[in-house]
């Protein structure tokens, strides 16, 4: 169903961005061992998050020729 992977993906977007901002709180104070952490985990997210959001888009379309 298109509504659950728009919502799936939104949902790791916005997981993406906070680990991004973590990430660059992280290395601003100099603790770059979980600035990389948090870089990876933000990574992650961004790869499901465009995953999810192909997904959507193939649904959508699939619905919107019905």
């Amino acid at each position: 169903m298109p509504k659950d992977q728009h919502n799936t993906a939104a949902d790791h977007h916005e997981k993406a961005a906070k680990s991004h901002r973590a990430a660059a709180e992280h290395h601003g104070k100099g603790d770059h061992e979980a600035g990389y952490r948090h870089s990876g985990e933000a990574l992650q997210h961004s790869k499901n998050a465009h995953q999810h959001s192909q997904d959507a888009h193939t649904k959508s379309t699939a619905a919107a020729k019905k």
